[in-house]
């Protein structure tokens, strides 16, 4: 039941967007490609073997490509919403 002026099923709607707007961006990130580096490219630390086979093109440690992916993630987000208050912030 929705509140308001919103018609019902206007929340699973956006929530559903959302999800649908955030694959579509995973979907459209850049794969690595070509052969994988033995070592990480930004801090020369040994990528592990398993890492190499299970991400063919890998050229980040672990941890630089956490490191990468927060900065990344660090974005803001759509107010699909629109109340008035939210706007306000």
């Amino acid at each position: 039941m929705a509140g308001g002026w919103a018609r019902d099923g206007a929340v699973s709607e956006q929530i559903e967007a959302s999800i649908s707007d955030e694959l579509a961006r995973l979907k459209a990130r850049k794969q690595p490609v070509g052969e994988s580096l033995t070592h990480c490219a930004e801090c020369e630390e040994e990528i592990p073997e398993a890492r190499r086979s299970a991400i063919p093109g890998v050229k980040l440690c672990i941890d630089c490509m956490s490191e990468r992916d927060t900065a990344a993630n660090q974005r803001g987000g759509i107010n699909r919403r629109g109340s008035k208050d939210s706007q306000l912030k």
